[in-house]
């Protein structure tokens, strides 16, 4: 649900999503593995993934971000890839780590919000790249222009699990 209450100083937005799919990898051009859960870690990253600071192995490691600690992509732009484009994208597929439902991830930058019982905050949208063109042999750069997920800072760690709600603050 997604729900807009203007206010005199800024716009509040209020959303309650929930957690689809949940992937990580331990090195670049490795295929992303399918979790039951992931353990996020305050300032860090998540447990085993690619981009774990300090343990960076990830296609862009050589560009550390502290802001990309977890990375998130919406449900529903897979299924816009399929009826657009026609083109079968898995959740497996994108490279990003939480697959949301209901969550409207473009306008989150600079926001704070719940992901299960972790407190992430987005740092800036992510940017397609021809890299997962590469891996998967499809055509998606394009058609990810400004739908390509969601980089977030982890300010309280914990484990989050398919099912899990994401909401707003």
């Amino acid at each position: 649900m997604l729900t807009l209450q203007p206010s005199v100083e800024t716009a509040t937005l209020a959303f309650t999503g929930v957690v689809r799919h949940l992937h990580i990898t331990a090195r670049a051009f490795l295929p992303m593995r399918a979790m039951e859960e992931i353990k996020l870690i305050a300032g860090k990253g998540i447990e085993g993934d690619r981009y774990m600071i300090g343990r960076e192995q990830g296609f862009y490691s050589d560009r550390p971000e502290d802001g990309r600690q977890v990375t998130l992509f919406e449900i529903e732009t897979l299924e816009a890839l399929k009826r657009d484009h026609k083109i079968d994208l898995g959740p497996e597929e994108h490279r990003r780590n939480v697959t949301v439902e209901g969550v409207p991830l473009n306008h989150l930058v600079g926001r704070r919000f719940w992901l299960g019982e972790t407190l992430l905050e987005a740092t800036r949208l992510s940017i397609p790249c021809r890299h997962i063109e590469e891996i998967t042999g499809k055509v998606i750069f394009d058609p990810l222009i400004n739908r390509s997920g969601l980089n977030c800072r982890i300010l309280e760690g914990g484990t989050v699990r398919i099912g899990d709600l994401v909401r707003s603050l």
